[in-house]
């Protein structure tokens, strides 16, 4: 038989054991879900203390879970930066200042080339966050606050390579970053700040981002006849027009609709009070953009006014939503 022939697949067996590797780190997540305790409020503390940046750091897969941790902490508004701990003691040590907190994963603890940044640290006197599973390796000695995760086998069936024990980790960090981001309050505003491009910059749009302002509003005073309303609903192209009371507020609105129920030969002398409909639905100008689409399907409209203490400031459209990507 050739060294390349294929080896017939067993297809439920192999997706029998897929489901039991998700299985068992789903059960690893939940056991350390329910074993939280303080300490994670006292790790919280030590990341949201920091003065400086959080220098993530750990060795192999551990190292790669640092990557992504630093990563996303970063992205919700907790200033941080990845040091490879090999890299560390040829020059990158110098990365670390006074102010800083150092954020170290390591499974074993006993990750010798950890050392030289854990001393490093004690010298300077930066805190030590340390994620590992065993209390009494030198990583968590070094420690100046120890989140442990439990110590369980790995999915691997030869418990030999780092699958539920990287899992844990990346979860404890997600858990820390997102504790952080809810401890600084940030705001949908702001989280949309630090990701402007992408899905993610898309999905926290805000009206006022993408909304038509000034002489592009279609807008009338209460006492305009039809005949100027149905000029400025043709041009400006929204199908629409808002009808102001003496103050500039918005105290109406007429649609398409409107003007087919009111259609009779005396339509263009009639006063736009007269066929307007009244209490418009209207949104202010930093509502997220995702929830204004959602507000026009559940009304089953395709404009909305913008407002601001009930004058309108913008108009926009469903077309407008799905020229910005959101839908």
């Amino acid at each position: 038989m050739s060294s390349t022939a294929r080896i017939p697949t067993d297809v439920q067996g192999e997706l029998s054991f897929a489901a039991s590797v998700l299985q068992n780190e789903a059960k690893a997540l939940s056991l350390m879900a329910q074993a939280l305790d303080a300490t994670f409020s006292a790790a919280v503390d030590c990341l949201a203390g920091v003065t400086g940046r959080i220098a993530v750091t750990g060795v192999g897969k551990s190292g790669l879970v640092g990557r992504k941790v630093a990563a996303t902490l970063a992205s919700t508004g907790s200033p941080a930066y990845f040091i490879h701990a090999c890299e560390a003691s040829h020059g990158d040590m110098g990365m670390l200042k006074s102010g800083d907190v150092v954020l170290a994963f390591s499974k074993s603890g006993n990750t010798a080339e950890l050392l030289p940044i854990l001393e490093h640290a004690g010298r300077r006197g930066i805190p030590v966050l340390a994620v590992t599973s065993r209390k009494d390796s030198p990583l968590g000695r070094h420690a100046t606050t120890l989140l442990l995760f439990p110590m369980l086998h790995e999915a691997d069936p030869m418990d030999c390579a780092p699958t539920t024990s990287t899992t844990l980790q990346m979860a404890l960090g997600d858990a820390l970053a997102l504790a952080l981001m809810r401890r600084h309050g940030i705001t949908p505003e702001e989280f949309h700040c630090l990701h402007p491009g992408g899905a993610l910059g898309r999905k926290l749009l805000t009206v006022g981002e993408i909304m038509h302002t000034g002489q592009n509003l279609p807008l009338v005073d209460s006492r305009t006849l039809m005949t100027e309303a149905l000029m400025q609903m043709t041009g400006k192209g929204f199908g629409v027009v808002g009808v102001l009371d003496d103050e500039g507020r918005l105290m109406g609105i007429i649609t398409d609709g409107d003007l087919r129920r009111a259609m009779g030969a005396d339509l263009f002398t009639r006063q736009v009070t007269c066929v307007m409909h009244n209490l418009p639905v209207t949104v202010d100008e930093n509502t997220l953009v995702t929830a204004a689409l959602r507000t026009m399907q559940e009304k089953k409209i395709t404009t909305l006014f913008v407002t601001r203490d009930e004058i309108p400031v913008g108009i926009f459209n469903v077309h407008d939503c799905l020229r910005a990507g959101v839908q």
